[in-house]
């Protein structure tokens, strides 16, 4: 018989994540949305339309909407007022919110802009007219993402 070691988390174990979408652009935003709707991904959402309001919601001082860890986050990167670059560097400068798992979902497939983000330690990096049709492929890997893998349940 095989026993699991206490540390180790079983899939029971494993806690649904909140997957923060962080996009000004509405129609890729309900595109998102309605493919994890089909395809049977059942983490809560939330929007935010730029860098600055995602980073309200993280630290608990968006006046409407709240989210709490496991979370993951799905990021645009051109976008006004705080853009997806600053919005990183913000993330990333902050102890309580470094090691928030983000994944660049973007209509740029410059090499520059890939470079950057990994840069900034993006988990992943997504051309949106890659993804394919109605974002199908996006959905079933944040499906397979979230239950497999273990996510920080709390901040620090």
């Amino acid at each position: 018989m095989v026993e699991t070691p206490p540390d180790i988390q079983t899939p029971s174990d494993l806690v649904e994540c909140t997957v923060l979408i962080v996009d000004d652009d509405d129609v890729a935003i309900e595109g998102v949305l309605r493919s994890f709707r089909r395809h049977d991904v059942t983490c809560p959402t939330l929007t935010a339309g730029d860098g600055r309001e995602a980073l309200a919601i993280l630290r608990g001082e968006h006046p409407t909407k709240h989210i709490s860890p496991p979370y993951i986050i799905l990021l645009d990167l051109n976008m006004p007022d705080m853009d997806g670059f600053q919005f990183l560097q913000a993330l990333r400068n902050d102890p309580a919110l470094q090691r928030s798992v983000v994944f660049v979902l973007s209509t740029s497939a410059r090499d520059q802009d890939m470079r950057r983000a990994y840069d900034e330690h993006v988990a992943g990096y997504m051309v949106k007219s890659a993804v394919g049709p109605q974002f199908a492929r996006l959905a079933d890997f944040i499906r397979k993402y979230t239950g497999t893998q273990n996510l920080p349940r709390d901040a620090l």
